[in-house]
């Protein structure tokens, strides 16, 4: 090298930095690809998604070649700069350009590439793929002895990359890609779709009318009582039965009995049964994407929830389900709020009914789930008691304090969230 000159030199190791900086910039901007967008710009025939798609199959031949040509250019480099050291300062020139071609190297051909590259993967790996493609194959005999040696020591850790498989994603992990997905998914469409992932998770028992809340027609009833009541139902479909609800004779839906009501003959307590549907029966505990996929085979949009001795607990329809997807289907704020009051203290009056998911959802709070569904049942758990009006406690951070009690049953409770809204031990 004594009869090059150093200007030579000197473009040689700027011409090796660049290559080394690509090296390094590319094994990152691969690696940092976005695999979910790569197989859909493969799906649209992206030309440069295919080849690094096809890269990535084989990553241990991509990193073999990548390191390869990376190490071959760092070590003629750092000789390369030797003779300019040398020839420049002499032994201490010699001495001192390792020292100052690393801190080079590290900040122009390492450091800056790779952050570059993880910011913007696309933009390094797809140009890439264009270069390392042949590359791999006109390194390829030596890529393949450097890639078996290192399997083979891999080995003993139990990696074989022979059979690499990508591991499907888990319902937590997709919950958060799209909780990430931000500006590329509206507000709406996140909540429906996280919807739909949470249905493993929800159980009819969660979302049905409890047995007390349903309305329903008594065989037992005289004519003009259940003339009556279907005036002014606000309910569609009612349950028929007599004595109780445990003994339901069948599903009614309002409309049909419309053409009843029009007659001048009046209204036939073996006609109106003859009208009812045979009753769809589902056991508590049935997920809520299990239930609807029952409904949607057995034509249905409605269900009675029943215990393991077959007695009713509630009901469940279809659009009940469809809201845990979508939402309210009301836009009515005052008709979604009607069970949960704000006042002006910041407490909320609540009725003994509501659900705790309900309450969680609409308020963002952390009340426990894990127990009774309703307001009223975690405070009979709590107390182990049926408390009087008045009576207060505190729980997960909140204070309850119970404003009336109506059939051996908390009706109403004003719920304070602590300021700090930690958690206070019960003395």
């Amino acid at each position: 090298m004594d009869t090059i000159p150093l200007s030579v030199l000197f473009i040689i190791l700027f011409v090796l930095i660049v290559l080394s900086a690509f090296f390094s910039s590319s094994e990152t901007g691969m690696m940092a690809l976005n695999k979910y967008r790569l197989r859909h710009l493969v799906k649209d025939k992206h030309r440069a998604a295919i080849l690094a798609s096809k890269l990535l199959e084989k990553p241990d031949r991509l990193i073999g070649v990548i390191l390869f040509g990376n190490n071959v250019v760092n070590f003629l480099a750092a000789a390369i700069a030797i003779v300019i050291g040398f020839r420049l300062l002499g032994n201490y020139g010699a001495a001192a350009s390792p020292f100052i071609i690393a801190i080079i190297f590290i900040i122009f051909a390492e450091t800056a590439p790779k952050t570059y590259a993880a910011i913007r993967p696309e933009k390094i790996a797809f140009p890439s793929a264009y270069i390392l493609t042949p590359l791999l194959k006109l390194c390829y005999p030596i890529v393949y002895i450097i890639n078996k040696i290192s399997n083979t020591l891999l080995i003993p850790l139990g990696i074989n990359t022979d059979n690499i498989e990508d591991k499907p994603l888990s319902q937590d992990e997709l919950r958060m890609i799209v909780r990430e997905a931000g500006g590329a998914i509206s507000s709406n469409h996140q909540n429906m779709l996280l919807g739909i992932l949470d249905m493993e998770k929800v159980t009819v028992d969660d979302i049905m009318v409890p047995r007390n809340e349903l309305v329903g027609i008594d065989l037992d009833d005289s004519v003009a009582d259940i003339l009556e009541q279907l005036t002014h139902c606000q309910h569609t479909r009612l349950i028929v039965y007599r004595a109780n609800m445990d003994n339901v004779v069948g599903m009614l839906h309002v409309r049909r009995v419309l053409r009843i009501l029009s007659r001048k003959t009046g209204l036939s307590l073996d006609e109106l049964e003859k009208l009812t549907i045979e009753p769809y029966y589902l056991p508590e505990g049935t997920p809520l994407h299990t239930q609807m996929l029952k409904f949607q085979q057995q034509k249905r949009r409605t269900g009675l929830v029943v215990d393991e001795y077959g007695v009713v607990q509630g009901m469940v329809t279809l659009d009940d389900i469809l809201e845990e997807i979508i939402g309210e289907f009301t836009t009515d704020i005052q008709t979604f709020n009607q069970d949960i009051q704000p006042q002006g203290d910041g407490s909320f009056f609540v009725d003994g009914g509501t659900t705790i998911r309900d309450i969680n959802k609409q308020l963002d709070w952390n009340l426990p789930m894990g127990g009774p569904k309703t307001i009223n049942g975690v405070i009979l758990e709590h107390l182990e008691d049926i408390p009087e009006a008045g009576t207060s406690l505190r729980l997960e951070g909140y204070i309850f304090e119970i404003t009336q009690v109506v059939d051996n049953a908390v009706k109403k409770v004003k719920i304070f969230p602590l300021p700090d809204g930690s958690k206070i031990k019960e003395e």
